[in-house]
């Protein structure tokens, strides 16, 4: 049995939600708070497993604050969003402030109960259109990642000459086992120091360390 605290300012939504809910064998309302303050406090009074959290609250403190303290101060809760809010920018501030789960108020019924025992089992629930709209900002953020590391604007070539040249081999060594004449190690090796902003070679040696490019035979 799931124990549900229902957080919504519409009397008529809470009341709806627990006549949904409370019909249900496997999920019981416990309690229903108007405001932020008021469900905060009746967590602490009931001890729900999961809060069915509204965001847009005009009195007291809004449903983003409330999810915030009661993730700090009731770990143990799970918090469920339940809002209108079909926007990247309430739904990451959610799941920021430590909410469980994200989902629509025009979500269908089995839909609710689904996302209601998926968080309540500790695991988090979001929207189809929502999961994958993380998924491409996360996506994003790899990819600007990598076009910001200065180890992808080096050749294979350059990696494998500054790879030899931190370790230690002279321009004419490194040209013997790459098979390639000294002046092109020469020329591979300022391309190197120039893309890595690097000046001298016991920069190198400590970028080389850093990014874990040394490995030895």
């Amino acid at each position: 049995m799931v124990r549900l605290l229902v957080v919504d300012d519409h009397a008529l939504v809470r009341s709806g939600l627990r006549a949904l809910l409370n019909g249900k064998d496997d999920v019981q309302v416990v309690g229903e708070a108007a405001d932020g303050d008021e469900a905060i406090r009746l967590v602490g009074e009931l001890a729900p497993d999961v809060v069915l959290m509204d965001l847009s609250m005009p009195h007291g403190k809004d449903g983003l604050t409330a999810t915030r303290e009661i993730r700090e101060k009731y770990p143990d809760t799970a918090i469920l969003v339940l809002t209108m809010h079909d926007d990247d920018e309430y739904l990451f501030r959610a799941i920021q402030a430590g909410a469980s789960g994200y989902i629509l108020k025009s979500a269908p019924h089995e839909e609710l109960l689904a996302a209601i025992h998926t968080v309540a089992r500790g695991d988090a629930y979001l929207y189809p259109t929502a999961t994958k709209r993380l998924m491409g900002e996360y996506l994003e953020q790899i990819e600007q990642g990598a076009q910001n590391n200065p180890l992808n604007q080096l050749s294979e070539r350059e990696l494998e000459v500054l790879e030899l040249v931190a370790k230690g081999y002279a321009n004419k060594e490194i040209a013997e086992k790459l098979v390639i004449s000294v002046k092109t190690v020469e020329t591979h090796k300022a391309r190197v120091m120039e893309k890595l902003g690097l000046r001298t070679r016991p920069e190198l040696v400590e970028y080389a360390l850093k990014k874990g490019l040394l490995t030895f035979d």
